[in-house]
């Protein structure tokens, strides 16, 4: 069983002719495809997916002569189907699928005598052929070798380090405010139980971890029904983190501070104006979320606002809890991409399933980062038209980047916890691309960001002698002073 993408080149009968790709799904064990267009054969498409052909009888004598033939998907095997075409005179055979596009798989050692090309295309991709280019067409195949390394994954790295850069930088901007806020012991005392409230502890680690456990299972077997709820939970969250990134901007600025009194509180006028334009973002996102050209530029945009607003607000309150949450999310991440295609039923990684969308749903979850995909392949128009790295692989090592960052505040060690922290995340990235380039397969990007983050933050600690505050957190006990 074999599930390789090709391309599908179609051309009408204009001045000029009109061209379109599509894509296709063949057996590479069956037959070869030329690697570009410059060795590729065109010819004529008969359309018949009036039939299934699984009977010379269903075809009138001389139709499919030294043509490209389409018929429908069913009722008999496709090599069966290949054998009657080839003795029909066809060169090449496409078979229309309604449902979702699969591996071809029959016994090709039966089926010695077919050499013609044989390969699944999509119906609705048949019908828009028709469409767009007219009833004479003429088609060939290709199967264009995989790019090494595609340049959207120079943006993906910007937009990651950017962001785990930036969220640590604001979670140490905001330690700061709270050091110099706490005046008297009293007062720190009492901030310091009041900020416990949004801190992961030991037990809140592994309880998180579960969760994203159990909800990705039920992600996987509930898929078309869930995905709308984690679509309105990601509006109404990154909605509300555009809002808190934007604020903070805006507080810096010092104009344009007129209020408006309502329900005994006041209001500046500018904050209820962007509080408007963060809802209208999202709920435009919401509208316009399938439309590729332009609505992955707004979830990014979103999906940063998110990320950087749950990295500064959630607190890991020391290195243990940290080591703890990355080391589970990293099992996590690796049992699901990895052990997952073990257990299932079609051999797909549950991961993979979910973040691709399984079944062929053409909803996807708003729960990563998207950049089209800048080299042209088969997979561009198959499956994957955008390069993607999910939320947590910026959250979760970010949180460690952020303990970084106040931790450097509250000793004054000049950032050196942050910026080495931060740099060992950037070549946790590029490790990831790496290996993503060499297996050209999806990878659990923690398993390489994970280590790269621990290891050099406990290393810097160890160098300087201080493992043991930075393993149980320094607690305020060294003070700020102005």
């Amino acid at each position: 069983v074999a599930a390789d993408e090709g391309i599908l080149h179609a051309s009408g009968n204009g001045v000029p002719p009109v061209t379109k790709d599509y894509c296709i799904i063949y057996n590479s064990n069956w037959v070869s495809l030329p690697k570009s267009l410059d060795n590729a054969t065109f010819r004529p498409l008969e359309n018949l997916t009036s039939t299934v052909l699984c009977n010379s009888s269903e075809v009138p004598s001389g139709s499919m002569k030294d043509k490209a033939v389409v018929v429908m998907r069913g009722n008999c095997t496709f090599l069966e189907k290949a054998r009657i075409a080839q003795s029909s005179g066809a060169k090449m055979l496409l078979i229309a699928s309604k449902p979702r596009l699969s591996p071809l798989s029959d016994n090709k050692t039966d089926f010695e005598d077919v050499t013609i090309p044989v390969a699944l295309i999509r119906y609705s991709d048949i019908v828009d052929m028709q469409l767009m280019l007219g009833s004479e067409v003429n088609v060939t195949l290709y199967s264009p070798p995989l790019p090494e390394f595609d340049y959207s994954m120079v943006v993906i790295f910007l937009i990651a380090v950017f962001t785990v850069a930036l969220g640590g930088y604001w979670s140490g901007v905001a330690e700061l405010e709270n050091l110099k806020a706490t005046a008297s012991p009293g007062e720190r005392e009492t901030r310091r139980k009041k900020e416990e409230n949004v801190t992961f502890t030991p037990v809140t680690v592994i309880l998180f971890v579960v969760i994203c456990c159990v909800m990705l299972v039920l992600l996987y077997f509930f898929y078309k029904w869930l995905v709308y709820v984690i679509i309105s939970v990601f509006c109404l969250a990154s909605a509300m983190s555009l809002y808190n990134c934007l604020a903070a901007l805006i507080g810096e600025i010092s104009f344009g501070q007129c209020r408006i009194a309502c329900c005994n509180k006041s209001i500046e006028v500018r904050l209820i104006f962007l509080a408007v334009f963060c809802i209208a973002a999202a709920v435009i996102w919401a509208v316009f979320r399938n439309e590729d050209r332009w609505a992955w530029i707004l979830q990014n945009i979103l999906g940063v606002a998110f990320c950087l607003n749950f990295i500064k607000t959630l607190k890991m309150p020391n290195f243990k809890s940290c080591v703890i949450l990355l080391g589970l999310l990293l099992l996590y991440d690796v049992f699901f991409v990895f052990i997952t295609p073990f257990i299932t039923k079609n051999g797909a990684s549950i991961m993979v399933e979910v973040a691709a969308g399984p079944f062929g749903n053409s909803e996807k979850l708003p729960v990563v980062i998207r950049v089209p995909r800048l080299e042209y392949s088969a997979s561009t128009l198959c499956d994957m038209p955008f390069s993607l790295l999910g939320f947590g692989d910026i959250i979760v090592p970010g949180l460690l980047v952020a303990y970084c960052r106040r931790f450097d505040v509250q000793t004054s060690s000049s950032s050196v916890y942050y910026i080495s922290c931060t740099i060992a995340y950037a070549i946790g990235m590029v490790l990831t691309f790496i290996v993503l380039a060499l297996m050209k397969m999806g990878q659990p990007a923690l398993l390489y960001l994970v280590p790269c983050t621990l290891i050099t933050s406990s290393l810097v600690a160890w160098r300087r002698k201080e493992m043991k505050k930075f393993w149980k957190g320094s607690s305020y006990q060294v003070g700020w002073m102005p």
